[in-house]
């Protein structure tokens, strides 16, 4: 007689495969991961979109501010330009930094912060007193605009 068939010994069996649900420890991390990577991206990119919007509509302001001027309304003029620059002051440094200056540390505080030396010395001077004049004279305004503009995109780009 066999010693084999006597034993009734069964064929070996492979497993049965893994189960889809629930997966494995390391795909729950992997999940988690990607969830957090997504929000992560989202709220990065909804930010920038905002920035995005908020600085193309300061630009914009640039660019109706530049079509305004006549010599009818230079102290309006001055006026809107000085309250611009404040604005954006405002959004990118504290509110005790900036609120509180006027005339002559104004304007140190515009050179200091990427004028240049423009406002104390050159086209920007104007937005000292020349708002408070019935008529101020000649008022450079397509070098104080370019001026506007490189300040305003400089401190947006550091806002950013």
């Amino acid at each position: 007689m066999n010693p084999a068939a006597a034993l009734d010994l069964r064929d070996i069996h492979a497993a049965p495969p893994p189960a889809f649900w629930p997966p494995a420890p390391g795909w729950w991390l992997v999940a988690f991961i990607v969830i957090v990577a997504l929000f992560v991206l989202s709220v990065w990119a909804l930010r920038r979109y905002r920035l995005y919007r908020i600085n193309k509509q300061i630009m914009l302001e640039v660019e109706r501010l530049s079509h305004c001027y006549t010599k009818d309304n230079i102290p309006e003029f001055i006026t809107d330009i000085s309250t611009l620059l404040r604005r954006v002051a405002l959004r990118r440094y504290s509110q005790a930094e900036v609120a509180s200056l006027t005339g002559p540390d104004w304007l140190r505080f515009l050179d200091a912060t990427g004028g240049g030396g423009d406002f104390e010395n050159g086209a920007g001077k104007i937005l000292q007193s020349g708002a408070y004049h019935p008529a101020p004279g000649e008022v450079p305004a397509e070098e104080l605009l370019s001026l506007v503009r490189r300040w305003i995109g400089k401190n947006l780009e550091a806002a950013a």
